[in-house]
């Protein structure tokens, strides 16, 4: 598999440190509020590569974190009158509710930075044993200097950061970029005891310690919006490394942008939506469905014309898992003519162009398209008959590849004993030629939530909205 670092920018070649293992770690959310429709995206992207790698035979460890401490926490914390745990604790279990919507697989462990204190004090320690960190206060600060290697991540130097970046004017600092690793207590703030007075980390240190707990001292895989890349990502190499001496991960990946209606994302714009707000209107597997339809690391536009699009394309794939079942059900068992032989073959194509576009960087608009390829090969069948043999390897090929993408979360549909009755009824007014009955049956089935298709091989009943 090739896979575009960002650290080289260039697509390089995955090879794990320890062969047949992956370790990677992606940034989850600050816990304040529902996460919004950027933050889906990586959610959804990292979903689909550990999906994906499980695929191909490897064991994977995905760690992603939830930062459950921080400035907008206590803020939002003291408006409402309660804690900070309290808060964490309700929107991490409204994560869980919106990602599992969105068809998001929980992470092998989601550490939350609380629950780390020991971790990441040691983590400070060893930096303040090796040079790099200093307190003023009760505060902590990296001395960014004094790590060469500063700015491996973004390609720049200092003096070039430090001209194009807003730093904080702090003068207690030694230098204008050095970053914050642990924040003496303020005046109501929670804290947690430690070598240089009570406090809490830095943002920047929470990763590294949390990370480096579950996966070692170095990854394989560290990712998160391109957003992160600076300073987020740029300081955790910085800590992990200045700690330990060792490479921190081998591969980076961040994800491009989302827009809305051609426009950057933000509340001052008033186009800033979570994906509760957007599951009030949508599907969120539609959403799904829209977010891995462009590569992940081009940017996208969210407009309610693609979601649309996204909405038909999913509802087409539906159609030819439930159109295979359809034929599944009269399937016979005999060995597969010519024309089954060029349908498995052909679905053969569809799953190794699908795995070539996943290993071309994780590119799943063009494994998207392989799988319309096998979609539209399904629905070429119309007649009942076909071998029981051909309809199974199309429907192995069709279930490997949603189950990576992470498409098809709905079961199929259960057609009510009611509406059953309706159909085989019309099935005999058809017989008996009575169309005014036969139509009258047809309404019916629809006012009871179904669609009903009339096709070569007989009647075909599905549920109705999709």
């Amino acid at each position: 598999m090739q896979i575009y670092n960002s650290q080289t920018r260039k697509k390089e070649e995955f090879v794990p440190v320890t062969p047949g293992k992956v370790r990677m770690y992606a940034c989850g959310p600050t816990v304040y509020n529902y996460f919004h429709i950027g933050n889906a995206r990586p959610f959804i992207i990292f979903d689909v590569l550990r999906r994906y790698f499980e695929s191909r035979g490897y064991e994977v460890t995905f760690v992603q974190n939830f930062t459950d401490i921080d400035d907008k926490m206590i803020a939002r914390a003291a408006e409402e009158g309660i804690t900070v745990n309290d808060l964490a604790e309700r929107f991490i279990a409204e994560y869980f509710t919106d990602a599992k919507a969105l068809g998001i697989h929980p992470a092998t462990v989601h550490p939350r930075a609380t629950q780390h204190m020991p971790q990441i004090i040691a983590l400070i320690q060893k930096l303040f044993a090796n040079g790099l960190a200093y307190a003023v206060d009760g505060d902590v600060y990296y001395r960014v200097r004094s790590f060469p290697r500063y700015g491996c991540l973004c390609g720049q130097n200092l003096e070039e950061l430090e001209s194009g970046a807003r730093v904080d004017v702090e003068t207690r600092k030694e230098d204008p970029m050095d970053f914050v690793l642990w924040k003496a207590q303020k005046p109501g703030e929670p804290a947690w005891d430690s070598p240089w007075g009570p406090g809490r980390p830095g943002w920047h240190i929470e990763c590294s310690a949390m990370s480096m707990t579950y996966l070692g001292e170095t990854l394989d895989i560290h990712g998160g919006g391109k957003d992160l890349l600076f300073p987020h990502h740029e300081n955790e190499i910085a800590q992990s490394e200045g700690a330990t001496g060792k490479t921190f991960v081998h591969y980076w990946m961040h994800n491009g942008f989302i827009n809305i209606d051609n426009e950057k994302m933000s509340k001052s714009k008033g186009n800033f939506f979570t994906v509760r707000d957007i599951s009030k209107e949508y599907d969120l597997e539609v959403v799904r469905m829209f977010l891995l339809s462009a590569h992940y690391r081009s940017p996208v536009n969210f407009s309610r014309e693609l979601i649309a699009q996204a909405q038909s394309s999913l509802e087409r794939i539906y159609g030819a898992r439930d159109h295979l079942l359809f034929l599944e059900a009269s399937a016979v068992d005999r060995t597969p003519n010519e024309e089954e032989r060029a349908f498995m073959t052909a679905a053969d194509e569809a799953l190794t162009k699908f795995n070539a576009a996943m290993d071309d960087d994780l590119n799943t608009a063009d494994a998207l398209g392989a799988l319309f390829e096998l979609v539209r090969e399904a629905f070429k069948f119309t007649q009942g008959g076909i071998s029981r043999e051909a309809v199974a390897c199309s429907q192995a090929k069709l279930k490997q590849m949603t189950d990576i993408l992470g498409l098809l979360m709905k079961q199929p549909d259960d057609v009510t004993p009611a509406v059953n009755a309706l159909v085989e009824e019309r099935a005999k007014a058809r017989e008996n030629r009575d169309w005014n009955r036969s139509d009258e049956l047809r309404d019916q089935i629809k006012a009871a939530g179904y669609i009903l298709e009339d096709t070569p091989s007989g009647q075909k009943v599905r549920r109705g909205g999709r």
